[in-house]
């Protein structure tokens, strides 16, 4: 894990900067394995612990006609990346976009499509920030960064020869000039090549891990190498690490397809690994580059400004609505296998029961009788577009099955999906004792994001799908049930619709102001729960985390400035404050809706009804609770160039009381006496200091003894990458009762008991503006 950290994040952030959630990535089709050699199918739990460890935004986003919100949208105002875009015929039948390495000149479209971008960005982004030779400089160094995160491939010479666009990229984008990406990416399929002859010789030799050596496993302490002598050597260190790790593989009891993988000769693993990484890079087609180097000058003004190409588009909607059309059925790319890591219930596969996770797919055909396409080695998105299609539609799917034997071809019928995991769900825990002897009951709600069917809303539909809709019907069903007091979990929430932040904090109060937006010229506009009445009115807990985002702070900061719950979890939320708007370019340019791609770029921040704004503080927690996630670097303020934060005037809004400082003193005290006596906890505050350990370490041994001595370490490790990657994933249940929601359910009943004491009609106020 050590030598990968660093690209495995950095090509995180990447996916993050276009818009793919942590969550969409693990629960959808979209995972795949990075195109690094030091990432490796074979380590997808590493892989999917980088997930974990980097923030990833999943905020759905409403596409308006242009990127200045109007009034008429302002109820449908949202935050982040996901967009709600049906695939329409027009760009199913859209020529596929060429690759790069077959290509002599740039596209004209993507000349248009760099200078309209250039020309947004100049006008109406928020910071007014000039499109100059600072921006030129940070998009260099910005697209280097998503090329070759950990410095593997290019030489010191290439970026050298490079430098001469050091400050004119600005003027390039300016005049819809795009040829240097495009030389760029052709130099690092030439550096791919040899970088993989190289690693293909090195797996092949002898390897001394006797000798006291070390990896790099931190970018600042590389340097791009000089000579092919030690590009060599590089690889040669990454190779004798990955053999380390094979041949030091610990499989869980019971999991027959990592035993059956670890028992295979490392080498021909890597031989393999490495056979699919440079396939996969020679896939990368036009679209691709021009959307990660688009984005490399977009995030150069800030870090969720980007640039989507067509096809990034056409997966978001999935996220939004919460059903697409398929087999139902969860991939990775696994040394240039299309694996099944899971099979979604209820979904096609699911209900014709012969796919299995760990099977591999390595052929499509479409229709009952139609050709099989190979499909190893192919990028993941192009075998998720072949397999995907309309419900009631065959797809056929050539399968060599994890229990081994040969191929054998499933005639599946697609079918409409709902993803159901991404969806608020509930359970009512009964915890503790009240005096009267009987037990406590607590409404839980798992709600993993602000959703909202964009076009079921739009188009007046009485059945469209939304967050606030459904936690409506389970509070119905909690007061049914007359639970004690309500949880709602956001800890792993990146946020969503500001329609849906708005009404679904309107459950929970009588009426007021939710949020405040600025825009670039200084305007506040104030966004309120204008439906009077509330759904629940008794005690309310919020979980949160360093992972709730966006929409899940304003909740979260609303319900804090009213006093109308208290926040458990993480010292603060992630911090981000800022307002996005889509531009769809084709609809702009040609009246072609998705044909040119969209630009999503932040125009507004946003501010608590008290006037502060989330911006890289994000929302405090009342009171904290030990978690690994706070001592990663995965907030606002850790990522490039994140604006700053201010305050505007405080919004008028109700103080309902329903806490104070003794309340919450008493509170902490109580939940820091059983952290304190928690073995749960004891070991997690060791692990979360290992972990610190670890982040910060620079090098990694190479001495197979050394390796060996933290062995115990790493497992300590890989039981915290299991658990982290557990809660990215689906939950198969609601509410897991562990140490941490156990004191989650101890700091609600002390608060139910706490709230029962409250002289409500003295603590209530208006507050004021001021």
């Amino acid at each position: 894990m050590w030598a990968n950290r660093f690209a495995t994040r950095e090509s995180l952030m990447r996916a993050k900067r276009l818009g793919v959630s942590r969550h969409t990535i693990c629960k959808s089709v979209l995972l795949q394995t990075l195109d690094y050699p030091t990432i490796a199918g074979d380590e997808r739990a590493t892989l999917l612990t980088e997930l974990a460890q980097t923030r990833l935004d999943s905020r759905p986003f409403f596409p308006s006609e242009s990127c200045q919100m109007q009034k008429a949208n302002r109820k449908l105002l949202v935050f982040g990346a996901v967009v709600s875009f049906m695939v329409t015929p027009a760009l199913m039948a859209a020529e596929p976009p060429p690759r790069v390495q077959d290509m002599k000149e740039f596209r004209a479209k993507d000349g248009i499509i760099v200078q309209r971008v250039s020309d947004i960005m100049h006008n109406q982004h928020l910071s007014k920030h000039g499109l100059d030779d600072e921006i030129s400089k940070r998009a260099f160094d910005q697209f280097f960064k998503a090329l070759d995160p950990f410095k593997l491939y290019f030489y010191q010479s290439d970026i050298d020869g490079f430098m001469k666009n050091h400050t004119t990229l600005d003027d390039d984008a300016k005049k819809g000039k795009g040829e240097f990406p495009i030389r760029v990416f052709k130099t690092f399929l030439e550096r791919v090549d040899e970088r993989v002859k190289m690693a293909h010789e090195e797996i092949d030799r002898e390897h001394d891990f006797t000798i006291d050596e070390k990896l790099p496993a931190d970018r600042d302490v590389v340097e791009y190498p000089k000579t092919p002598e030690e590009a060599r050597d590089r690889m040669r260190k990454q190779i004798k690490y990955s053999m380390l790790l094979l041949k030091n593989e610990k499989v869980a009891e019971g999991d027959e397809v990592a035993k059956k993988k670890s028992q295979e000769d490392p080498r021909a693993r890597l031989h393999r690994r490495y056979d699919s990484i440079l396939k996969r890079q020679h896939q990368t087609d036009a679209d691709e580059v021009l959307e990660t180097f688009v984005t490399a000058i977009t995030t150069s003004f800030d870090p969720h400004t980007t640039y989507m190409a067509p096809k990034t588009l056409t997966n978001f909607d999935i996220v939004m609505s919460l059903k697409l059309e398929g087999i139902g059925a969860q991939l990775t790319l696994e040394d240039g296998f299309t694996t099944i890591t899971n099979v979604v219930p209820g979904g096609a596969a699911a209900k014709d029961g012969r796919l299995k996770s760990g099977d591999r797919i390595v052929s499509v055909g479409q229709g009952v009788d139609g050709d099989m396409v190979d499909v190893l080695d192919m990028k993941l998105d192009d075998v998720v577009s072949k397999i995907r299609g309309n419900a009631g539609t065959t797809v056929r799917l050539g399968v060599k099955p994890a229990a081994g034997g040969e191929v054998i071809i499933y005639n599946i019928v697609r079918a409409k999906i709902n993803l159901e995991d991404s969806a608020a769900r509930s359970e009512v825990v009964e915890h503790g004792k009240k005096a009267d002897g009987s037990a406590f009951k607590v409404g839980y709600i798992d709600l993993p994001s602000f959703y909202l069917d964009m076009k079921g809303a739009k188009g007046k539909s009485d059945s469209y799908r939304s967050s606030t809709r459904d936690v409506r019907n389970i509070l119905t069903t909690f007061r049914e049930s007359n639970v004690d007091a309500v949880v709602v979990d956001l800890s792993r929430n990146g946020g969503g619709s500001l329609t849906e932040a708005i009404s679904l904090t309107g459950l929970f109060i009588d009426h007021g102001p939710v949020v405040q937006v600025k825009d670039p010229s200084g305007e506040v506009q104030v966004y309120d729960d204008e439906d009077s009445g509330a759904a629940w009115n008794g005690p309310l807990v919020v979980m949160t985390s360093k992972e709730s985002a966006s929409a899940s702070e304003i909740f979260a900061g609303a319900i804090k400035d009213y006093r109308r719950g208290i926040v458990v979890g993480d010292p603060s939320t992630h911090g981000k404050g800022t307002v996005q708007s889509l531009v769809d370019l084709g609809q702009l340019l040609l009246n072609r809706p998705n044909e040119y791609g969209a630009l999503k770029i932040t125009i507004q921040q946003f501010y608590l009804p008290a006037g502060k704004s989330t911006q890289r503080e994000g929302v405090l927690s009342d009171i904290i609770l030990p978690a690994i996630t706070s001592a990663m670097d995965i907030s606002e303020a850790d990522l490039d160039y994140a604006l700053p934060s201010d305050e505007v005037r405080k919004a008028g809004h109700q103080d309902y009381g329903l806490v104070n400082n003794e309340v919450l003193s008493k509170l902490r005290n109580r939940s820091t006496s059983r952290v304190k006596s928690s073995e749960g906890f004891d070991k997690l505050l060791k692990r979360i200091e290992l972990y610190r350990s670890q982040k910060d370490e620079k090098y990694v041994s190479l001495n197979e003894q050394a390796f060996l001595e933290r062995r115990k370490e790493i497992d300590a490790e890989k039981e915290d990458e299991k658990a982290i990657l557990d809660a990215q994933l689906p939950k198969k249940e609601v509410f897991k009762k562990d140490f941490y929601a156990e004191e989650v359910l101890n700091i609600t009943t002390d608060y139910v008991e706490a709230v029962n004491s409250l002289d409500l009609a003295a603590n209530a106020k208006k507050v004021d503006k001021s």
